[in-house]
């Protein structure tokens, strides 16, 4: 059976009844008919107990490494290990699901529901950031068609319209007074600053300090200025809240916000994260896309906003992937290939050795598919052997939670072992010690390479008193480098720093690296031709 197949032939509880189970008080919730609801995360200010697991992964192929999967099934698993754990991951975005990723809900027996509703509307989230990112817009050009008082110079407009959709068309669209450039919901600025607001009032200063753009004697000019302030929030206070589902187990999952790590943050909300410590005892949550974006983010970006850093890490890896990063042609990638394998375990080697350098005790997933052999995966349990790290392999896919029992157990050691993150980057550092640092120690770049508009911006952040923010770096999620096409791991190549966004509000700066595109385009054969109704069911969404 398919994903969406599977999803729908589960019975599902009320989601008051999970809601039960996450000991979340029934006064508390707001439901959205029957099975999803959203929680009042004001109402609990208790202290935090829970020990936070993060999921992450080797670098993504076509073919999907299961990170959200094994998140989801590793929930389950601790669950039927009588332990009290929560899951909670990112809202997916329309742009994929109608593009090439298709939905973000785990896969088989690992999955959330309703999974047609978290895919697509859900609750809302994604349109209320959406109509607030471009209300903002348009104030800023209202503000200048009725007499400009700020004086803001249409040329230097710092802030973007987005839209919930891949369409690179609007990459670069001509308005009647100015030149305007669309990002995908997911990377905009008006995202991340959901993502890290701690409540309505952090939540309301950080869209007084976005930056919008620069009056014509070069002075930088924040939303406040515009009193747009209140009517912001008015969009954006339902979607502060977390949304609560179930697993295909009936167990409770918290889903809130969506940026891409390739472009953005690429974590769930500090809000959603802080009641799930505050609830569970194990928090169970995911990083997008590789550990060069993901990870690096959460532990250098969003630990610092939360206060909490993981207890352990999960890094995810297939024999796919791996032999994918070997070189394998896409044609034999079902195929037994113990040599490309082999060339391809330099890919899990980065990364190993990027997770070590934060003093996380982590543990290597391998998720099993049904095409892998004995011999492919004893391979990879041998060098994670040789390498000292714990190895466990997931059939949460096909068996769901009891498929990564193994899994939770060996987690359930790391967990309460001593350890204190070592960041990549201190917060003193200045923009370009920063950047060097995450690209030379993350991505193994030897050169750092500056084009004249971005160190040009670069400056010019510094001089506003910016420089002592983090930096969120956008690039390819297919390579450790800014080249999609240099697999596994590379070495003695430099990146290229493109340019460079101001995210004020969200309290970082945007780093783009090689030819990042922060609105992706379609697919020549989009995941849009196979989605249909029939019969009063979605089909194709998978």
């Amino acid at each position: 059976m398919t994903d969406i197949e599977i999803a729908n032939n589960v019975v599902k509880e009320n989601i008051k009844d999970i809601a039960k189970k996450g000991l979340i008080d029934l006064d508390n919730i707001e439901l959205y008919g029957n099975y999803k609801a959203k929680v009042d995360y004001t109402k609990y200010n208790g202290k935090r107990h829970g020990k936070l697991i993060l999921v992450t992964a080797i670098n993504p192929t076509p073919y999907g490494e299961g990170k959200t999967t094994v998140s989801i099934g590793l929930g389950d698993a601790l669950r039927k290990l009588n332990k009290n754990s929560l899951i909670v991951l990112r809202e997916p975005s329309l742009g994929p699901v109608f593009g090439i990723k298709g939905g973000a809900t785990g896969g088989g027996y690992s999955q959330v529901v309703p999974m047609e509703d978290i895919n697509l509307h859900f609750t809302g989230d994604f349109h209320a950031i959406t109509c607030a990112n471009n209300l903002l817009c348009s104030a800023i050009d209202n503000h200048i068609y009725h007499g400009n008082s700020l004086n803001i110079n249409p040329d230097k407009i710092m802030f973007n319209r987005c839209l919930d959709l891949n369409d690179r068309i609007l990459r670069s669209v001509s308005l009647s007074n100015r030149k305007e450039s669309f990002n995908i919901t997911a990377a905009s600025e008006m995202m991340s600053i959901l993502c890290l607001s701690k409540d309505i009032e952090d939540l309301r200063n950080k869209l007084d300090n976005i930056l919008i753009g620069y009056d014509y004697e070069d002075k930088a000019v924040y939303a406040k200025s515009l009193g747009i302030t209140g009517s912001l929030i008015v969009l954006l206070k339902d979607a502060l809240k977390p949304n609560l589902v179930q697993t295909l187990e009936h167990n409770p999952v918290l889903i809130h916000g969506g940026p891409f790590a390739n472009i953005s943050l690429g974590c769930n909300s500090v809000i959603a994260s802080d009641l799930g410590l505050k609830l569970a005892d194990y928090v169970i949550t995911e990083a997008g896309f590789g550990a060069d974006l993901g990870a690096e983010k959460f532990l250098n970006i969003t630990s610092r906003c939360l206060e909490c850093s993981p207890s352990t890490i999960v890094l995810v890896a297939t024999i796919k992937a791996l032999k994918y990063n070997g070189g394998v042609s896409k044609d034999n990638i079902m195929n037994k290939d113990i040599d490309s394998l082999k060339k391809g375990l330099s890919n899990l080697e980065a990364h190993i050795d990027n997770l070590s350098k934060f003093n996380i005790p982590f543990i290597v997933c391998l998720n099993k598919y049904s095409t892998d052999s004995e011999e492919e995966i004893n391979l990879v349990r041998e060098y994670c052997n040789s390498r000292g790290i714990p190895m466990e392999v997931s059939t949460a896919y096909i068996d769901g939670g009891e498929g990564a029992i193994k899994l939770a157990n060996k987690v359930l050691e790391l967990v309460n072992k001593d350890s204190k993150i070592s960041y990549t980057y201190e917060m003193n550092d200045d923009i370009y010690t920063k950047i060097d640092k995450v690209c030379k120690n993350i991505y193994h770049a030897n050169k750092v390479n500056y084009n004249s508009e971005a160190r040009e911006k670069i400056d010019k952040y510094i001089s506003l008193g910016k420089g002592n923010l983090p930096i969120c770096i956008a690039k390819t999620q297919y390579s450790l480098s800014d080249d999609a096409s240099k697999l596994g791991y590379p070495k003695d190549f430099s990146v290229n720093v493109i340019d460079a966004r101001l995210y004020s509000g969200a309290g970082f700066i945007t780093i783009l690296l090689g030819n990042i595109m922060t609105m992706p385009g379609l697919p020549k054969v989009p995941n849009y031709e196979k989605i249909d109704y029939v019969n009063d069911k979605i089909v194709g969404l998978d």
